[in-house]
C-alpha cells in the first residue's frame, strides 16, 4: 500500500511468502494503547470516587495512549515514506523505547496522584528518554534515506519530538505545586505545548500524508510545500504562546495561537482536494476531519479564554472544558479514525484482509460520530445535569465501543489471511489487482447509513428529555397534595430561579394563584459551590454547579410554600425561597418544617446545648456507652521535624462519618492527607523560612476552601471556595513562629469549622530546646443534630450558629485520651503544643496534679524556666485561634488528667489523662 498518494493497497503474498516481510500483529506495539483506553474508560465509570480522575483520564489518554501511538506510528511512517532499511532502528529498540515511555508514564501519574515529587521527576525523565531516542532514531533515518517528497513530514515529527522535554519539564513544575497565578501560567503552557506541539504537530503532519491514502483519492500536488512552509508557523506560533504564558501576557498568547491557527490550515488546505475528489463515506476519514476541526475549536477556546479572564486564575479555572475538547474531540477521535485505517492496512494480506477489517472498524460509524460529537457539545453546553450525565454516558459508550470492534476486525482480517493462503496452498489463482482495488473501492463508496444519523440525534434527544426526570418530575396529571385539596386551575407555572454566589435565591419568592401547577427550574451562577432547592422528601431539586440547571414540579399548590438549599449551612445564610398563594389568610405556610421535612438542614430536629441540652433533640451522652472495637484514639504526638526546607501537602477533603465519642457516630467534615483522617487535619510541622506548598483537592458534595494562618497572602485568591471536583494550589513561606491554626472559611464559618475542617501549623522558634516527648492538643467544640436511621448524628448548623456546643474535643473526639491515655515517664520533660480551633470557644488547659514550668503564647514565652527566679502557670488560656505551648515535668508515677477549666466544657468531654509510669 501506498501511503504517498492515490493508489490503493497491493496484493500481499501469503505469509511467509518468499520475500514479502510478514507485518501481522506485535505485542508492544498493538496493546499498550488499547491498555491506557480501557483504563481511561474505567476511570470515567468510576470517577466520583477517584481524586484527581480528571487530570488521570486526559493523562491516560494523553501521555499514555496518544503518546504511545504518536512513536508507534511516526516510526512506522517514517521507515515507510523514507524507504530505509528497517534495521536502522531494529524492533527490539523500539520495544525498549516504548518499555521506557510506559515506565515513566506509570512514574508520573503515581508521583502526582501521590504527590511524590521524585516520582514525578523520575517518571517525566524516562519519558523524555523514550522520546529523545525515538527521535535520535528518526534523525538516523533522514540521513540515511535519498531525497524525496517526504522528508518534510519526519521534520515535522523531530519539531513535535523537541516540544515533549519542554512540557515536561513544566509539568514536573506544575506537580512541585507553585502558587496560584504560576500555576494556572503553567497549566496553559503545559497543555499547549504537549497537545498543539508533542501530538498536534506530530498528528497534522501525518493526517495531511495520509488522508489522500484514507480517501483513495489523488494527493494534493501541493501538498508537501504547504506543509513545509506550514511547519515554522506552526512552531513560531506554538512557542510565542507558550513564551508569552511563562512572562504572563495574556493578549500574546492569544496571538501566538491565531499564529498557529495559521499554520494549520496552511498545513490541512492540501486535505480539501483529496476530499472533494471523493468524500469522506466511512469511519477512518470521517473521525480524523471530526477530530482536526475540534482541534481547531479547541485552540479558539484557550485563546478567547486567556485572552478575556481577568486573571491567570480565572483563565485556569473550568479548565476541565478545554480539556474535554482536546482529549474527547481531537486525541480520541483522530487516534480511532487512524487506527480503523492502519490496523487493517498494516496486519498486510492484500484488499480481502482490507476491506474484512474496514468492514468490522465501519459498523455503525455513522450513528457513533454523531453520538460523540454532538454528545460533547451538549456537555459542553449549560444543559440539566441530569441531560450532561446521560449524554456523556452516551459518549463514553461510542467511544468505548471502538475496542471490540477493533478486536472484530482482527479476527476478520487474520480470517482472510488463512483463507487467502489456503487458497494459494491449493493452487488456485488469487483475486487480480483490480479486483481487489474494486472490492476496496466499493467499501469506500458505500453509501453513508443516513437512517443512523437519524437514530444518534434521536438517542442524544431523549437524553436532554431524559435529563430532568432524575428530579422529581411528575407529568402534566399531578395531583394536589393530600394536604391541599383545591381546584385545579389548569394553568402551569414555569418559573426559573437562580442560586447566587451570594448565598440567595434570585428571586426568593413568587406568588401564584390557588390550584395552579408550579414547575420549578433552578440553575446555579455560584461557581464555588453546589446548591440545591429542597420543599420536602418528595419535592428536591438535584444539587447543581454552576451553569447547571435542574427541574422539580411541585404540583398544584393550594398553600404557600417554603423551599431552602439543603446542604448544611446555607438556609442559615439566607438561601430560602417562597411560593406564596395569593389570598391565603395568614398562618396558611406550609414550609419544610410543616410539610414533611424534620428540622434544619435535613437534619430530624436540633442538637441542644450539650449533656443539659435544650429544644429540639437534646445531646446527652450515655455514661454506660462504651468505645466500639477498634477504636484508635487519633496519634497526638508531634510529626518530626526533617531536613526538607520544602513541605508538599495534599489536604483531600471528604465527607465521613466517625465515632466522635463513646458510642457517638456522627459525620465529620475532614481534610485528609491520605491517612482516613477523621479528626482534625494533619499536623503541619517547619521552621521560619520553611516553603508550605499545599494542594486542596475538594473531594466533598459542596464548596470547601482553606486559609492557612502561618502565611501572609492576600486572601482573594489562594483562599477562595472552591467546587466540588476541582483544586487549587496554597503556597506560602513561613515568617514568623507560632502555633498557627488552618480552617475552612467557607460561610458559614461556624458550621464548617465545627464540622471537623481545621488544624494546626507549628514553626518552631528559634533555639527550641530538645524536650523528651512532645504532643498536639487541638480544642474544638462539635454541633451535632438527632441520629438518622442508620444512627450518625449530622452536623447542626443552627446550634453552631447559636454556639450550643454537643461535645468539646482534642484532637476530634472527645475522652478519647482517657480511654487511651497519652504516655510520659517520671522526670522526662513533656511539651504539649496547644491550640484553640473553636470555632466560637477559648480554651483554658490544665493539668490536674501537674505544674507548669514554660508557657508560650501566640509566638512568645510568658513563662521561661530557664529565666533565673521563674515561677509556675496552672492554664494556659487561649482565644479561638490562638496557640502555643506549654510545658512540665512529672515527678512522680500516676495518672494525670489534662482538661480544659472551663468545667463546662470539660464535661463535654475536653478532658484526658497523661498515663506516667516509673523513670526508664
Amino acid at each position: 500500500m501506498s501511503t504517498a498518494g492515490g493508489t490503493t493497497a497491493r496484493p500481499s503474498a501469503p505469509p511467509g511468502a518468499p520475500g514479502r516481510p510478514t507485518r501481522g500483529t506485535w505485542g508492544l506495539r498493538d496493546r499498550p494503547g488499547l491498555v491506557w483506553l480501557v483504563l481511561a474508560a474505567a476511570t470515567a465509570l468510576v470517577h466520583p470516587f477517584v481524586p484527581g480522575s480528571t487530570w488521570l483520564m486526559v493523562h491516560m489518554v494523553a501521555l499514555g495512549a496518544m503518546s504511545h501511538s504518536v512513536m508507534v506510528w511516526s516510526t512506522h511512517f517514517a521507515t515507510t515514506l523514507l524507504k530505509t532499511a528497517p534495521d536502522l532502528d531494529p524492533r527490539a529498540a523500539q520495544g525498549r523505547r516504548l518499555l521506557l515511555l510506559h515506565a515513566g508514564a506509570v512514574l508520573v501519574l503515581v508521583g502526582v496522584l501521590t504527590s511524590l515529587w521524585p516520582a514525578t521527576v523520575v517518571g517525566a525523565t524516562l519519558v523524555v528518554a523514550a522520546v529523545a531516542w525515538h527521535a535520535v532514531a528518526l534523525w538516523r533515518r533522514l540521513r540515511h534515506a535519498l531525497p524525496g517528497r517526504f522528508r518534510g513530514t519526519v521534520r515535522s515529527y523531530l519539531a513535535a519530538a523537541a516540544c515533549l522535554p519542554v512540557g515536561a519539564l513544566l509539568g514536573t513544575l506544575l506537580a512541585r505545586g507553585p502558587d496560584d497565578e504560576m500555576h494556572a501560567r503553567l497549566v496553559v503552557a503545559h497543555s499547549l505545548v504537549n497537545v498543539l506541539g508533542w501530538l498536534g504537530i506530530t498528528v497534522v503532519a501525518t493526517v495531511v500524508t495520509l488522508w489522500p491514502t484514507m480517501l483513495r483519492a489523488p494527493m494534493d500536488a501541493d501538498a508537501e510545500r504547504r506543509a513545509r512552509t506550514a511547519l515554522p508557523v506552526l512552531v513560531g506560533g506554538l512557542a510565542l504562546a507558550v513564551t508569552a504564558a511563562l512572562v504572563g501576557s495574556q493578549p500574546l498568547v492569544a496571538v501566538g495561537l491565531l499564529v498557529y491557527l495559521g499554520g494549520l490550515a496552511r498545513s490541512t488546505s492540501s486535505m480539501i482536494g483529496p476530499a472533494r475528489a471523493r468524500p469522506p463515506r466511512h469511519h477512518a476519514p470521517a473521525s480524523v476531519a471530526a477530530g482536526l476541526l475540534w482541534l481547531v475549536a479547541g485552540v479558539l477556546a484557550v485563546a478567547w479564554r486567556v485572552a478575556t479572564a481577568p486573571t491567570w486564575a480565572d483563565a485556569a479555572t473550568g479548565y476541565d472544558a478545554v480539556a474535554a475538547v482536546f482529549v474527547v474531540g481531537f486525541m480520541l477521535q483522530v487516534l480511532l479514525g487512524a487506527l480503523s485505517h492502519l490496523v487493517p492496512s498494516v496486519i498486510g494480506g492484500g484488499p480481502a484482509v482490507v476491506r474484512a477489517g474496514m468492514r468490522e472498524l465501519d459498523r455503525w460509524w455513522v450513528l457513533r460520530l454523531v453520538v460523540v460529537n454532538g454528545g460533547l457539545v451538549l456537555c459542553l453546553l449549560p444543559v440539566p445535569s441530569g441531560a450532561r450525565v446521560l449524554c456523556s454516558v452516551l459518549v463514553l459508550l461510542a467511544l468505548v465501543v471502538f475496542v471490540p470492534l477493533l478486536f472484530r476486525a482482527v479476527r476478520a482480517c487474520v480470517a482472510q489471511r488463512r483463507a487467502f493462503a489456503e487458497r494459494m496452498a491449493k493452487g488456485e489463482p488469487p483475486p487480480s489487482l483490480s479486483q481487489g482495488r474494486a472490492e476496496v473501492a466499493a467499501v469506500l463508496d458505500a453509501p453513508v447509513p443516513v437512517h443512523q444519523l437519524g437514530a444518534g440525534l434521536a438517542a442524544l434527544a431523549l437524553a436532554v428529555a431524559a435529563g430532568p426526570a432524575t428530579a422529581p418530575v411528575l407529568g402534566a396529571d399531578v395531583p394536589a397534595a393530600a394536604s391541599e385539596q383545591v381546584a385545579p386551575t389548569g394553568v402551569t407555572r414555569d418559573i426559573e430561579v437562580t442560586a447566587t454566589a451570594d448565598m440567595t435565591f434570585e428571586p426568593s419568592r413568587v406568588d401564584v394563584d390557588p390550584g395552579d401547577r408550579v414547575v420549578i427550574t433552578v440553575r446555579s451562577t455560584d461557581a464555588s459551590t453546589r446548591h440545591d432547592l429542597v420543599f420536602d422528601d418528595e419535592h428536591r431539586s438535584e444539587r447543581i454547579g454552576e451553569g447547571e440547571s435542574s427541574t422539580l414540579d411541585l404540583g398544584v399548590v393550594g398553600s404557600t410554600r417554603e423551599g431552602f438549599c439543603s446542604v448544611t449551612g446555607h438556609r442559615l445564610m439566607g438561601m430560602s425561597f417562597t411560593v406564596a398563594v395569593r389570598g391565603e389568610p395568614a398562618g396558611g405556610t406550609q414550609g419544610s418544617d410543616g410539610g414533611g421535612h424534620t428540622g434544619h438542614d435535613g437534619a430530624a430536629g436540633a442538637a441542644g446545648p450539650g449533656p443539659a441540652g435544650s429544644g429540639g433533640s437534646p445531646f446527652a451522652l450515655d455514661p454506660t456507652a462504651r468505645w466500639s472495637d477498634g477504636f484508635e484514639a487519633a496519634d497526638a504526638v508531634l510529626p518530626p521535624l526533617d531536613d526538607d526546607r520544602v513541605h508538599r501537602v495534599t489536604l483531600t477533603v471528604r465527607e465521613t462519618t466517625a465515632e466522635v465519642a463513646p458510642g457517638v457516630r456522627a459525620t465529620r467534615w475532614t481534610f485528609d492527607d491520605g491517612s482516613g483522617r477523621t479528626g482534625p487535619g494533619p499536623v503541619l510541622h517547619g521552621r521560619v523560612g520553611d516553603r508550605f506548598v499545599i494542594t486542596l483537592v475538594n473531594d466533598g458534595s459542596m464548596g470547601h476552601s482553606v486559609d492557612l494562618h502561618a502565611g501572609e497572602l492576600a486572601p482573594d485568591r489562594p483562599m477562595r471556595t472552591i467546587a466540588p471536583g476541582e483544586r487549587l494550589t496554597y503556597t506560602f513561606t513561613a515568617t514568623r513562629a507560632g502555633m498557627w491554626m488552618y480552617h475552612c472559611s467557607t460561610m458559614p464559618m461556624s458550621t464548617h469549622i465545627g464540622a471537623g475542617m481545621h488544624g494546626a501549623v507549628v514553626i518552631e522558634p528559634e533555639d527550641l530546646p530538645e524536650v523528651d516527648r512532645s504532643y498536639v492538643l487541638v480544642a474544638s467544640e462539635m454541633h451535632l443534630g438527632a441520629p438518622d436511621a442508620d444512627g450518625v448524628r449530622p452536623v447542626d448548623a443552627e446550634a453552631a450558629a447559636d454556639d450550643r456546643p454537643s461535645l468539646m474535643t482534642f484532637n476530634g473526639a472527645a475522652f478519647q485520651y482517657d480511654a487511651q491515655p497519652l504516655p510520659a515517664r517520671v522526670g522526662e520533660r513533656v511539651r504539649i503544643w496547644l491550640l484553640a480551633a473553636g470555632p466560637s470557644r477559648p480554651t483554658a488547659f490544665h493539668v490536674v496534679g501537674g505544674q507548669l514550668d514554660t508557657t508560650w503564647l501566640e509566638g512568645a514565652y510568658t513563662l521561661d524556666r530557664r529565666d533565673a527566679g521563674a515561677g509556675g502557670a496552672q492554664t494556659l488560656g487561649l482565644l479561638p485561634a490562638q496557640g502555643g505551648f506549654v510545658e512540665t515535668r512529672f515527678e512522680q508515677a500516676g495518672r494525670y488528667p489534662f482538661v480544659s477549666h472551663v468545667m463546662a466544657d470539660a464535661e463535654r468531654g475536653a478532658h484526658g489523662v497523661f498515663d506516667v509510669t516509673g523513670p526508664r
